[in-house]
């Protein structure tokens, strides 16, 4: 059987199958194409981070928030963990029949260092099931709050780095929605979001200049880039942090001034703790 020239060499091709991104005869469609070459480069961006965490200790934990049917934990598994007796990667899912399958799947496959967890965030904080403190903690197009939801386990656990690719984010559009006539009789920023499609785009954006100012208030170094072409998804945004342990002297200082100029003070308690 040919391969697509896309799956890497020491890929599980019964993993692909599974997983429905490749066919009975190993092709692949254009949608699994697409959807294989995200979950690639996030793979390119965090195997180093992998690395680097190996290189100061014997051991790393890895937890994928919002796993969904847990391509990426899957992949990064088969990729990384497989090959090394050290690791243990963990998928937080609230969605009881998908963890269910996700961990039918990684007993078939004998991946016995990944696990699968129908919690909550909250739960998931201070479930036994898990360490006191995680290395590594991705969060893999997690949709509106649950992007803030993993950065808030991320920073409980003490994560080394924090590997973000957010979708999907209505929070802070709709409260700048709720308050826009205060906000037009008192700052002419208004008009940034004054339109319906524009008070949609500039919350998006909004949100994540929030997401790393928090981060960084926290003492994590923050990297922003693309995680892929914009003709592959739109949703395409790569937040990666790192624990420097040393806060940015004024990220909480100008986070809160940011709320307070563009009324959105209702999403305090969110943003700064």
């Amino acid at each position: 059987m040919t391969l697509a020239p896309e799956i890497k060499p020491n890929q599980s091709v019964e993993l692909l199958k599974e997983l429905h991104i490749l066919t009975r005869d190993g092709k692949l469609n254009q949608d699994s194409r697409r959807k294989l070459k995200q979950v690639y480069h996030l793979f390119h961006f965090i195997e180093p981070l992998l690395d680097e965490v190996l290189a100061d200790k014997p051991d790393l934990t890895l937890v994928d928030h919002g796993a969904g049917k847990s391509y990426l934990g899957f992949i990064l598994y088969d990729l990384f963990f497989k090959a090394r007796e050290a690791g243990h990667l963990y998928g937080i899912e609230t969605r009881a029949e998908l963890v269910e399958k996700s961990q039918q799947l990684a007993t078939k496959l004998d991946f016995p260092r990944m696990s699968f967890l129908n919690v909550s965030v909250e739960a998931s904080i201070h479930t036994p099931d898990l360490p006191d403190q995680i290395d590594v903690v991705t969060a893999l197009h997690a949709c509106d709050t649950a992007t803030d939801d993993a950065i808030k386990f991320a920073l409980h656990k003490r994560a080394k780095f924090i590997v973000l690719v957010p979708c999907c984010q209505a929070e802070v559009a709709a409260v700048l929605s709720k308050h826009k006539n205060l906000s037009f009789a008192t700052t002419p920023l208004a008009e940034i979001w004054r339109h319906p499609m524009h008070t949609r785009e500039f919350g998006s954006q909004l949100t994540n200049v929030l997401r790393c100012l928090q981060l960084e208030a926290h003492g994590y170094q923050v990297t922003v880039t693309e995680l892929i072409g914009w003709e592959h998804s739109m949703k395409n945004e790569l937040i990666i942090a790192k624990r420097s342990g040393a806060p940015r002297k004024n990220a909480h200082e100008r986070l809160g001034q940011i709320l307070a100029e563009l009324n959105l003070l209702d999403l305090r308690e969110r943003f700064v703790y």
